[in-house]
């Protein structure tokens, strides 16, 4: 028997299907591309027709329906653009010297230099993520947990509680991912308290250190954190528009490859 050849979407069936399958919840493009069986350049392309209908938000390495706050899970989000989070990583380990006081906190990036820090002498590192912690237990360095409500979703100590640690502390460099950055207003994530958290270390921190791909860049999330004025540095790939880079660059940001 001649097998019968599938036969393909059309963009209006794809999209109607991208629609349903975002009823529940946040999808990645693999995951929507793995669905439809269709390449993720396709993905993004009906992603980008749906958007300016106004039928869905993307969201970093993914969409979401309008209105829809939802963040994905920790294994989810660290699934997403691994290769540019492990150079991103990489990159931001080359500004950690001897004797630093540095904070990470739980940004899936920043776990990628966590997983990859090499000794460093008289390192001392205050982290508000379980993950990182439990990379870096074995390392030689002074480890310092802020404390604070454990947050499932991102597996970090946040709120008021860690203020009472943060605020009697001098970090000479802070390393933070975000879930969303908007080049005219900052880093932002889903969860106030994170939020709030992620705002106190910028304040106790000399120089603070922004680790995202471009994928995020352009994509607000529910909770602003800071502003652009408290971040010296993003650390990022060379898909990011160049024209977020000169609008950060007009705000004394130093945006690294």
């Amino acid at each position: 028997m001649v097998p019968v050849k599938k036969r393909k979407l059309l963009s209006t069936e794809r999209e109607g299907l991208i629609c349903k399958c975002l009823a529940s919840g946040v999808k990645t493009v693999a995951e929507l591309s793995a669905l439809l069986e269709v390449s993720e350049a396709t993905v993004r392309r009906d992603l980008e027709q749906l958007e300016s209908r106004g039928k869905l938000c993307r969201v970093h390495g993914g969409a979401a329906l309008p209105g829809s706050t939802e963040e994905p899970i920790y294994e989810e989000k660290a699934t997403l653009n691994t290769a540019h989070k492990q150079s991103i990583a990489r990159k931001a380990i080359s500004f950690i010297h001897e004797s630093d006081t540095i904070f990470l906190d739980g940004g899936s990036t920043v776990l990628e230099l966590a997983k990859h820090l090499p000794n460093v002498k008289n390192l001392t590192i205050v982290t508000n993520s379980l993950m990182a912690a439990a990379e870096l237990m074995e390392k030689d360095c002074r480890l310092i947990l802020t404390g604070g409500e454990f947050r499932k979703l991102s597996r970090t100590l946040v709120g008021p509680l860690s203020g009472k640690i943060l605020k009697d502390l001098h970090i000479s460099k802070a390393f933070l991912g975000t879930l969303g950055f908007d080049p005219e207003s900052g880093i932002s994530t889903t969860d106030p308290n994170e939020a709030y958290t992620k705002e106190l270390v910028m304040r106790c921190s000399e120089k603070v250190f922004v680790l995202a791909d471009s994928s995020k860049v352009g994509f607000p999330s529910f909770a602003g954190s800071g502003s652009l004025e408290d971040i010296d540095v993003l650390i990022t790939d060379e898909e990011i528009p160049q024209s977020a880079v000169k609008l950060l660059r007009s705000h004394k940001i130093e945006v690294i490859y």
